[in-house]
Order: structure tokens, then C-alpha cells, then sequence
């Protein structure tokens, strides 16, 4: 039962987007590996950060390698990129220029003066502003990877002098990243030509970039090179130990305590995915709040899980769910139904699967033509997406058991569990 004590009784659990958890647990490892690529002496490997939606990553990036790359002396600039910011090439090149002078505002560099006649008057001091980076880029000659070239090498004789270690890119939600061949336009490609060409040179200009699994492989397709160019750090969900620290350790200092079994319901139904457990946690915290104020005197053994994970569907997924057309939402079903719907899948998975489900739910069998013409269509709206040739996965955590248990509501028939 919950325990009350004299004690905060604020609800510590946090699911959002990017919202920084009460406890960040289990990603030890990847802080090592990060800490690795900041050591570099010349930046040989930059960093992609992936997983699927509510894993944590926008956190990982923010609460954990924004300070470690502080402490040891990097600079960190970046935001979240747009769509905007991948229009054109000129965009990109904006919206690098724009977030690396709020730190070189307030550094300066020492040039040749305007000469007169056959002397050069000694130098001038310019400060790098914003305004300031933008007229050496417009001023140079070349293309736009030229010229953020010149930039950024002009920038770093004050970067370095200044004895900053170097400058850490990081940019979130990196999958919208594209080059749009259709307007001869190549954002993507010139940002992989701009960092390989001045790490090369010995430049310490990092990139990290952070997005859904769809991200390497744009990457790879804009320039080969970028197999070479970036390591790939992978997350999902956390083991189970550190899944019952993020939900236990929260409460150490509050008025509300949640019961063993309570614990073990939230482990098991969040499947240790990060943004489940503090979805499902904060919905028990509150649950068991309201019913100690209600009936102080009556125990409370566990919470009631079916009605938490009804509101995380309304919450979370029936908002996606709505997108999908009745065919779609069929061939959907057919994949949750496999044992390997949680990892990935193939076409004739999903064919095989229709057979032995169709019939259950009233719905025709599909076949590979059918399944072909929709996959492209479920990818393009966010359900699916492709891990390798011939390989496909849900691109939410969790997919598969929400359209089961939509599937199991409605149908007078469903199939034996």
C-alpha cells in the first residue's frame, strides 16, 4: 500500500516531449562512448543519435552530453532543425551561421587593413558578429560549401585563440534533413562536404545529429562518405533494473509511495520505454494521491492498469491511429499479430500473417501486390519505417499491443490469445 509521509506531494513523474525525466537511468554506456568522441584530438567521427519516438533521446542530448561537452571545454550551439532550414542550401547555411555566432559575438580576429597605394595600414579588429559572418559569406566567391567553408575557417583562429576545446553542432529532430534534387537544391549534402572538408583541416567542428531511425540512411544516401564520417548510437528502452529505478527513485523523497506490485505493473506494461514509464507513472501517482485523500484509512494494493493504458491510448496513440484508413489500419493488425511485430518484418511476414487473420476480423486477405502499394503509404505518414532492404518496423514503441487491443474492442469475434 502507499505509504504517506511528511514529504513533498508533488508529482515527480514527467512524460513529454523532450521534458527532462525525475531520474535519467540506465544510459551509462552511451555516456562513455560520448565522452569517447569528445577526447578527439582531430574530429575523425561525429555522432548520430537514433531511436524511435519517446526513447529519450532529445534528453540524452540536453541533460547529459550538453554538459559533458561543456565541462570539457566545447562550445555547444544548435536547436532543432526545420524544414525550413533544409529549403535550400542558403537556408542551411543561415542556420549554421546564425546559431555559431551566438558564441562568436563576442570573440574577435585580426585582419589586414584596406591597403593604400603599396602599404597596408597594419590590421583591423572585427568582432564576429552575426551581421559580420554573414557579409564574409556573401562576399566569397564559390559555391554555398565554399563559402560556409571560408566561414567557419575565419571563425576558428578566434574559436581556438579564445581556448575553447571546439564547437559541438547539435541538432534535433535531424530526419526531416533532406536534399531536394527536384530544385537542385542540397542542403544535406553540402552540410556533410562543409564538416568533412574542415575536420580534415584539423578543425574541431562536431556534429551530433539526433532523429528517428530514418536519419542514417538519408545521410548515407546524400554522400557515401558518411558511412566513415559518423558513428551510430542506438537507444530503446532500458534494461529492467533501470526501468524500476526510474519509476522507484522519483518517489524516495515524496509523500506518495507505489506499491511493489504497482512498480512491477508499470515495468511490464511500459515495456521499459522511457516516455511510457513516466506516462504511466505520473497517471499512478496521481491515481494513488487521489485515492489516499479520498480513503485515507482504506489499503490500495495496486493501481488499476487497464484503465492507465486506455488513457495512454486516447492520449498517445489514438491521435496517429486516426490517420490510417480502414485498409491500412487491416494490414496493420496483420503485423501486430506477428511474433516479431515489436522488431522488424518483411513483406511475406505480413502476406502470411493476413491469411490466418483476415478471416478472424472479417476483412479480405491481403496480398504481396497489395501489401507493396501500402507500405510506401504507411511510411509516409509515420507508422512504418524501413531498417534495411527488405526489412520494415512500427516507428512507434508500443504499436503493435494499441492496435490489438483496438482491433479486440470492436471485434464480436476476436481470435484466442
Amino acid at each position: 500500500m502507499a505509504r504517506v509521509q511528511n514529504l513533498s506531494n508533488e508529482n515527480p513523474f514527467k512524460p513529454g516531449a523532450g521534458h527532462s525525466p525525475p531520474y535519467l537511468a540506465g544510459r551509462e554506456e552511451e555516456e562513455k562512448h560520448f565522452a569517447k568522441l569528445l577526447e578527439q584530438q582531430v574530429v575523425i567521427q561525429n555522432m548520430v543519435l537514433t531511436g524511435l519516438r519517446g526513447v529519450g533521446k532529445t534528453v540524452l542530448m540536453d541533460d547529459i552530453y550538453k554538459p559533458m561537452a561543456i565541462r570539457q571545454g566545447w562550445v555547444w550551439v544548435g536547436s532543432d532543425f526545420s524544414e525550413a532550414a533544409f529549403v535550400d542550401e542558403s537556408a542551411l547555411a543561415l542556420r549554421l551561421l546564425t546559431d555559431l555566432s551566438l558564441f562568436t559575438s563576442e570573440l574577435t580576429v585580426d585582419l589586414p587593413s584596406p591597403v593604400f597605394g603599396l602599404k597596408s595600414s597594419g590590421v583591423v579588429q572585427e568582432r564576429l558578429t552575426f551581421e559580420y559572418l554573414m557579409d564574409v559569406f556573401e562576399t566569397q566567391p564559390g559555391l554555398t560549401a565554399d563559402k560556409l567553408k571560408c566561414v567557419l575557417e575565419l571563425c576558428w583562429i578566434a574559436i581556438e585563440a579564445s581556448g575553447k576545446r571546439g564547437v559541438l553542432f547539435a541538432y534535433d529532430e535531424s530526419q526531416v534533413v533532406q536534399d531536394r534534387r527536384d530544385k537542385e537544391q542540397y542542403p544535406l549534402a553540402t552540410l556533410l562536404e562543409v564538416f568533412q572538408s574542415v575536420q580534415r583541416k584539423g578543425m574541431r567542428y562536431l556534429l551530433l545529429l539526433t532523429g528517428l531511425p530514418t536519419l542514417f540512411p538519408k545521410l548515407v544516401e546524400s554522400r557515401t562518405y558518411a558511412e566513415r564520417m559518423f558513428v551510430v548510437q542506438h537507444i530503446g528502452k532500458l534494461s529492467l533494473e533501470a526501468c524500476h529505478d526510474a519509476i522507484a527513485k522519483p518517489l524516495d523523497r515524496n509523500a506518495i509511495r507505489l506499491t511493489v506490485e504497482s512498480i512491477r505493473a508499470i515495468v511490464s506494461e511500459s515495456k521499459c520505454y522511457p516516455y511510457f514509464i513516466q506516462f504511466i507513472g505520473r497517471e499512478a501517482y496521481d491515481y494513488f494521491k487521489t485515492w489516499m485523500e479520498a480513503k485515507p484509512r482504506r489499503p490500495l494494493a495496486s493501481i488499476p492498469i487497464d484503465t492507465l493504458v486506455r488513457k495512454l491510448d486516447a492520449d498517445f496513440f489514438l491521435g496517429r491511429w486516426s490517420r490510417a484508413t480502414d485498409r491500412q489500419r487491416e494490414l496493420m493488425l496483420c503485423i501486430a499479430h506477428l511474433e516479431n511485430a515489436a522488431d522488424e518484418f518483411t513483406v511475406q511476414e505480413i502476406v502470411a500473417s493476413s491469411g490466418a487473420v483476415a478471416p478472424d476480423f472479417g476483412f479480405k486477405p491481403f496480398k504481396t501486390g497489395d501489401v507493396g502499394q501500402q507500405i510506401p503509404k504507411l511510411m509516409d505518414t509515420g507508422f512504418l519505417y524501413k531498417t534495411r532492404y527488405g526489412k520494415y518496423s512500427f516507428a512507434v514503441p508500443l504499436f503493435d499491443e494499441f492496435i490489438k487491443r483496438q482491433f479486440m474492442r470492436r471485434s464480436p469475434h476476436p481470435p484466442p490469445s
